[in-house]
């Protein structure tokens, strides 16, 4: 599920890549999101002011909403710095789930893997980066080194991949995804 990632000084790489995976013009059947251009659907086009056929939706729209969207609003450019790898697995999972789903996997996470409270205290799952999650975030990566930003990519995927597969069963349609979701994405 993971392909190598390299620390980023901008979102473009990123963003690049997703792009490159979700493709141009879509409007699947089995997508309950309607058409899509650039993995933006229509939905999320429209609340940002786009209000032309989407299969006329500019790149460069797109491009604007991911960095908007799903990086600098969620919080995940402060992640960038300590565990590059993990904000770029957040990115990619906030695009398909939501930023504050991605973000609730991190925390979730983090209170697991913090050894009862002894590395530091469980912190609240309210789906922000705020102060206690990226405190949370840099205790355990230097507690755990050189490992932790490794094993907490496969817990949040761990997380990710059992939603996807909860997806499928609960709406049939959504089978048509799930080996795509599970193939490739860009962390």
């Amino acid at each position: 599920m993971s392909q190598s990632y390299n620390p980023i000084s901008d979102i473009n790489g990123l963003i690049d890549k997703v792009i490159a995976i979700e493709g141009d013009y879509s409007n699947h059947p089995a997508d309950g999101g309607g058409p899509t251009r650039w993995g933006i659907s229509e939905t999320v086009a429209r609340a940002h002011g786009y209000s032309g056929n989407m299969r006329h939706f500019p790149r460069n729209e797109a491009t604007a909403i991911y960095r908007r969207q799903y990086w600098h609003l969620p919080g995940f450019h402060r992640i960038e710095p300590y565990a590059p790898r993990l904000a770029g697995k957040l990115f990619d999972t906030s695009i398909n789930m939501g930023p504050g789903i991605a973000t609730g996997f991190l925390q979730r996470s983090l209170n697991a893997l913090n050894r009862n409270g002894r590395d530091f205290s469980d912190i609240a799952v309210d789906r922000q980066i705020g102060g206690k999650t990226l405190a949370a975030l840099q205790t355990f990566l230097q507690r755990r080194r050189p490992d932790g930003e490794t094993i907490l990519l496969k817990a949040v995927e761990a997380l990710q991949g059992a939603r996807y597969i909860k997806l499928a069963e609960q709406r049939p349609a959504n089978e048509a995804f799930l080996y795509g979701w599970l193939a490739h994405r860009i962390s």
